[in-house]
């Protein structure tokens, strides 16, 4: 009972961001998922671009970053250290996860911007993003999806405040 109203505390959150934006967004209903593979099977009547969100962290620990990038792609953290200049990435722990995003694991969403107050998180956008029309992110719970367009999207992301960076990643980058 207390995680149900947790979910929805932070669901809340995320509409109240998005109503004061005024971004228009559809919400889909679904069982819990842990992964994108899991989630695509009940995505299939919403249609947009389905986003992978991984949030992870440089060997240091002092530089944090959420990639966004197209559902249909692996990451390679080691080219992507390379060329944002790293030494190496790793994904985050939990509780990195939840100092930051107000997020936990399975529900690794842009929406968790909205609780990183001292903009200590970096945006990497996957740039063929730019091209879909609607995208399909989690609302800081792995029990639904919104469904936004790529402009309001884009608003979200200029209103976070964040440092983003648009990225060409390649199809062929073959590391998660």
């Amino acid at each position: 009972m207390a995680e149900t109203k947790n979910n929805f505390n932070k669901e809340a959150e995320v509409f109240k961001t998005l109503d004061k934006l005024r971004i228009k967004y559809r919400r889909f209903e679904h069982p819990p998922v842990s992964t994108l593979e899991e989630a695509s099977r009940y995505w299939e009547k919403g249609g947009g671009a389905h986003c992978k969100n991984l949030f992870v962290r440089n060997n240091r620990g002092n530089h944090h970053y959420l990639i966004i990038v197209h559902g249909g792609k692996k990451v390679d953290l080691k080219w992507l250290a390379s060329w944002l200049g790293e030494d190496c990435l790793s994904l985050a722990s939990p509780e990195r996860l939840k100092c930051l995003l107000g997020l936990t694991p399975g529900a690794v969403s842009p929406f968790g911007l909205i609780h990183d107050h001292n903009k200590e998180v970096r945006v990497v956008v996957d740039k063929d993003l730019l091209t879909e029309v609607e995208l399909n992110f989690h609302p800081n719970v792995n029990t639904a999806t919104l469904a936004i367009s790529k402009e309001d999207f884009l608003r979200f992301l200029e209103w976070s405040g964040q440092k983003i960076i648009y990225l060409e990643m390649k199809k062929t980058h073959q590391s998660t």
